[in-house]
């Protein structure tokens, strides 16, 4: 459970230290390939990506994939193209992070994402499309059997725990109904705290109906990472499929499903593929395209500025148009959008249901003081600084604690989370560790 890689960044997003944290297996292509950090300077004279193995850096011109519509495309082109053996990650940017939409995210291993503060436009503003690495050197350790020893301890430890259970099984999507449950499952930007329709978006039905496969991040035993297999006919072949491999969990679910009113798991996973194909951080999307929805509602946002386009609770196809004008930003309305929901409702009015914490979206935890708090004042600039929404959920079960108690609580919480952030290790380890 040591397998993430940390991006750190000067954020477009909130022009703060920007810190997202990524799974899948860059961080062991990174070691493997001969370096412990990347850092990345300047700006290129035209779009590349870079190509770092066995210790040594090459650069590669990519104008040819810059622009490209899909960035799953890209990805699939850039890996045809570099065949070299190894352990290998490719880390690549869709159209938002060229367009410099301030939360577009930078994807890796196609499922997994730095996803949150806009790493995706710090690397278009550097006309760097990709990255990708390889290595094949092996690391020596001194002891190998106090090694293994230690190794097969942890081991048990992890994986006879009942978190490892709801975590292989269902994922972080299983909190859909748990949330929806004691009514803090954000709906329709806030306008509720439960879904009617919770059930046929939820964790339980996604893995009876298109739960396709379930992935690990390297060396992790856990294989929280669950894709859905969405089906799809051709138009003119009613006995003809395209089938999309689409990566699913609690966040992303909320943000585009329950918080928008989209009812049904197909029209989620639709968006959801859709938000990929852009390159935009899920989270932020669906905050912004709601707070939209919401304006639109209120009057305070009419169909001049969103070029014609209706916004309803719901309408997936809408909320697609409006994802492909952020990138395209061919009004004032789109450039403003495509900063954030912070500053569209600055410069458009409604930010008493603009939901943002230092001009980051907010996550989808919506279970009391300790989540706002710890959204708000954690250290670490980043997705869910604390995990302050626990101790509230521990509360609504257990009873009441005094602000002092929740106080000491969410420092307590604050300092698990600055271990493993500073150990990068996977936050998931929290529950085993408690």
């Amino acid at each position: 459970m040591a397998s993430k890689t940390v991006a750190m960044f000067k954020s477009p997003h909130s022009g703060n230290l920007g810190e997202s944290h990524a799974g899948g297996r860059s961080a062991t292509a990174l070691r493997l390939s001969g370096f412990g950090a990347i850092v990345i300077k300047g700006k290129s004279s035209l779009p590349v990506y870079l190509v770092i193995k066995d210790g040594k850096v090459y650069f590669r011109d990519a104008s040819a994939l810059w622009g490209m519509r899909n960035l799953f495309t890209v990805s699939r082109i850039i890996r045809e193209n570099e065949t070299d053996s190894g352990f290998r990650t490719i880390m690549c940017i869709g159209r938002g992070g060229e367009r410099l939409v301030s939360y577009a995210c930078v994807t890796t291993e196609t499922y997994r994402h730095f996803g949150r503060l806009g790493l995706g436009a710090v690397w278009g503003s550097k006309n760097l499309k990709a990255l990708v690495i390889s290595g094949q050197s092996t690391l020596q350790v001194k002891d190998k059997k106090l090694y293994r020893d230690l190794y097969n301890q942890i081991y048990k430890e992890a994986t006879t725990t009942p978190a490892m259970r709801k975590y292989h099984h269902l994922g972080t999507s299983e909190n859909v109904l748990n949330l929806n449950k004691i009514k803090a499952l954000p709906t329709k930007n806030l306008k509720s705290t439960t879904f009617e329709y919770a059930h046929k978006i939820s964790g339980e039905r996604l893995a009876q109906d298109f739960l396709g496969k379930r992935y690990a991040c390297s060396h992790c035993p856990i294989g929280c990472i669950h894709i859905a297999a969405l089906r799809e006919p051709y138009e003119d072949e009613p006995y003809f499929y395209k089938t999309f491999m689409v990566s699913y969990d609690y966040e992303p679910i909320y943000s585009l499903a329950s918080m928008l009113g989209i009812q049904e798991a197909e029209e989620y996973l639709k968006l959801m593929d859709y938000v990929e194909i852009l390159g935009l951080d899920a989270i932020s999307s669906g905050v912004i395209l709601a707070w939209a929805t919401e304006a639109q509602e209120k009057g305070s946002l009419s169909r001049k500025e969103t070029e014609g386009i209706e916004l309803h609770w719901g309408d997936r196809k809408a909320y697609q148009k409006v994802l492909d004008f952020i990138v395209e930003q061919p009004n004032e309305f789109y450039c403003a959008l495509a900063k954030g929901v912070d500053y569209v409702s600055s410069m458009y009015g409604g930010e008493e249901f603009a939901l943002a914490f230092g001009h980051n979206e907010m996550p989808g935890y919506h279970t009391g003081p300790a989540a706002h708090i710890g959204f708000a004042i954690g250290a670490r600039h980043s997705h869910l600084d604390n995990a302050g929404y626990s101790i509230d959920q521990k509360v609504l079960v257990k009873g009441k604690l005094t602000p002092s108690e929740l106080v000491e609580k969410l420092l307590e919480e604050e300092a698990i989370r600055q271990i493993l952030s500073s150990l990068v290790i996977c936050f998931l380890l929290e529950k085993f560790i408690k």
